[in-house]
């Protein structure tokens, strides 16, 4: 009989053997926990959807809600329709963009400093965004009840993916050692601090037994989503590119630097998603932030994005230093905080990369044969804020 999921396997003999005796309790294995929790999920839904009832959009709640999860319209939450429309605005591959003058730059132009700071930039973003896929996608998007937000959530899904895409083409494209860079999260102490903190966070969440309705299981879901909707995506990514915008700034690394672009336009949206569906859970279940657990996140990541900037640019290059690296990440940090409604952990912080907001909103024009990039509807049609 032809096998649906492999049509190229050959049959498997049909074997009838006696299941072996097991006197011994064998304690349940992970994916059993997980497709209990899920099956007890399905079942409360079942029940709400047992009724019959036409769904109203007032019943429907970010999380924890007992609506048809199927039913898209009509919407409580059309902005976040709006955001997975704005989404597809910014569409393009990594294939679309000349890198060939990027292989002439780090071969005859970088000097040791610059390209120190090129691979160890695209060393962390790549395991960064692969970790931030697995959030959205495995931790996240299974605990929304609302299907505008699963859907600009799956769309985040793809994005991070097309992101991690564009790592590698670069990677790949200047002819780095990708072993090497690929490693590097796992031996450079720096790089390894920022990484295990993402760790931590997400591991707290991407479990089967979490109960959202535990105050205290609640409560850690939205620090976590506070971390990385606020500062993984919205101070260290957006903060991540700017040493090769420092590149591009003097006509150097332009193709990575525009991929880089495209790609800041996505983690914008993000976060600002992120950020939305933070105040609108802390809204709904009447949740109020701790103050002190606030303060050590801001301050973990801090420590760690000084750790990063001392190693990454250890030696200054032209236009860019460690100091520049910081101070932005401080201003970016009181950005975010102001966006969720909470004290600015950096008070009196300004910006030391004016620049940097050009990046995102920067809409190039561009002769269509001289590259294929094209900016469909993207650049000035985005919105931002």
């Amino acid at each position: 009989m032809l096998n649906w999921d492999d049509p190229l396997a050959k049959p498997a003999p049909i074997e009838s053997t006696p299941a072996p005796a097991n006197t011994e309790t064998q304690p349940a294995h992970p994916h059993v926990v997980e497709e209990a929790a899920r099956a007890m999920q399905a079942e409360e839904q079942a029940e709400a959807m047992a009724s019959m009832e036409p769904v109203n959009p007032d019943d429907k709640r970010v999380i924890n809600g007992m609506t048809d999860i199927n039913q898209l319209a009509p919407f409580k939450y059309p902005w976040a329709w709006e955001y997975f429309l704005n989404a597809n605005k910014n569409h393009w591959t990594p294939l679309d963009i000349n890198m060939a003058q990027d292989v002439h730059d780090y071969q005859h132009k970088l000097t040791l400093e610059e390209r120190h700071v090129y691979e160890n930039v695209l060393s962390y973003l790549t395991t960064s965004d692969i970790l931030a896929m697995r959030n959205i996608g495995l931790a996240v998007m299974e605990k929304m009840s609302a299907p505008e937000l699963q859907i600009y959530q799956a769309r985040q899904v793809y994005e991070e993916s097309l992101h991690t895409w564009t790592y590698q083409h670069c990677i790949e494209t200047i002819g780095l050692d990708q072993g090497e860079i690929y490693n590097r999260y796992r031996v450079v102490p720096e790089i390894n601090k920022k990484i295990q903190i993402t760790n931590r966070r997400l591991a707290s969440i991407l479990r089967a037994d979490i109960d959202l309705r535990d105050p205290d299981e609640l409560q850690n879901f939205v620090m976590a989503y506070i971390f990385f909707a606020a500062i993984f995506e919205g101070c260290w990514f957006y903060n991540g590119f700017s040493p090769i915008f420092a590149l591009q700034r003097r006509g150097l690394m332009k193709g990575t630097a525009e991929q880089l672009q495209y790609i800041m336009r996505d983690e914008v949206l993000h976060a600002s998603f992120g950020i939305r569906v933070v105040k609108q859970i802390i809204q709904e279940e009447n949740i109020t932030l701790d103050k002190q657990v606030l303060r050590e996140m801001w301050d973990e990541s801090e420590a760690a994005e000084i750790g990063y900037a001392s190693y990454i640019l250890r030696d200054p290059i032209l236009g860019y230093s460690q100091e520049d690296h910081v101070g932005q990440f401080r201003f970016i940090a009181n950005r975010r905080a102001r966006q969720l409604g909470i004290d600015e952990p950096f008070p009196g912080a300004e910006a030391t990369l004016p620049w940097l907001d050009e990046q995102a909103h920067l809409r190039k024009e561009k002769n269509f044969f001289e590259t294929r990039v094209t900016e469909y509807q993207t650049g000035g049609a985005l919105k931002w804020d």
